[in-house]
């Protein structure tokens, strides 16, 4: 948590993978953030303390795999973000059109078994689901450097930029990396300067709504306030007002 405030991150979220090839597992219910973290650090320039959020992430490799994620777990809704990584073409369709989660994350350390499809992609877009690509095998082995660049660009060739987030995956905090580094291996993605500048913040802030949504089932509203000018208020009023006031 540390290292993420000290390199500009305003928020983390500690990440809980399932894997259903692996043993049958059940989905527990998460470890509160104040348990783990008694004092957080205060976000530089602000007032608030580092945000810490709970995630889920089920690495699905069969259609009975989803039937958790539909089922009304209660475990389920106590995690902040949802995420969902399709080993095969039927669920990345099933995870983008279907299943109520934040994310899908796209596989980077090895080619992809099957090409993005433009109607799976566009519908999950339209829902507000968002694509994980994870950084972290990038910078760790040339391979799996080129199956990140390969598979990235073969995604932003079909969702055009669009709803995209980049990630860590980090284990430990030599792999991590600050936002703006994190901006720059987004061109090498295939994205533009504004996109992978919303890859690591806006497009990160509405995952967070987003699940703040599938929580309520109903909706969250998000305000900041505006502040005024004080140019602004002296030409908003009349110039003979603003002579009977002075006088």
């Amino acid at each position: 948590i540390t290292v993420c405030f000290s390199v500009g991150y305003s928020a983390v979220a500690l990440n809980h993978v399932i894997d259903f090839k692996e043993k049958k597992q059940e989905i527990i219910k998460p470890v509160s953030p104040s348990e783990l973290f008694p004092s957080l650090p205060i976000v530089q320039g602000t007032s608030k303390r580092i945000k810490v959020l709970t995630r889920l992430t089920l690495v699905v490799s069969d259609p009975s795999h989803c039937n958790l994620l539909r089922s009304t777990s209660a475990n389920i809704r106590l995690y902040d973000i949802i995420a969902v990584f399709p080993k095969t073409e039927k669920l990345f369709h099933i995870a983008c059109t279907t299943l109520d989660v934040d994310l899908v994350c796209i596989n980077v350390t090895e080619k992809l078994p099957f090409y993005f499809r433009r109607p799976p992609v566009n519908m999950a877009i339209d829902r507000g689901i968002y694509f994980e690509l994870l950084y972290t095998p990038a910078i760790k082995d040339s391979t799996m450097r080129r199956y990140t660049i390969s598979n990235a660009i073969s995604l932003m060739q079909i969702c055009k930029g669009k709803n995209i987030v980049i990630s860590s995956a980090a284990e430990r905090p030599l792999e991590l990396r600050g936002p703006y580094d994190v901006a720059n291996l987004g061109l090498l993605f295939g994205l533009s300067e504004s996109e992978a500048k919303a890859a690591v913040s806006t497009n990160c802030r509405a995952t967070m709504l987003h699940g703040e949504t599938r929580k309520s089932a109903c909706g969250v509203v998000y305000t900041v306030k505006k502040p005024r000018k004080v140019e602004e208020e002296e030409t908003a009023v009349p110039a003979c007002k603003k002579a009977k006031t002075q006088a």
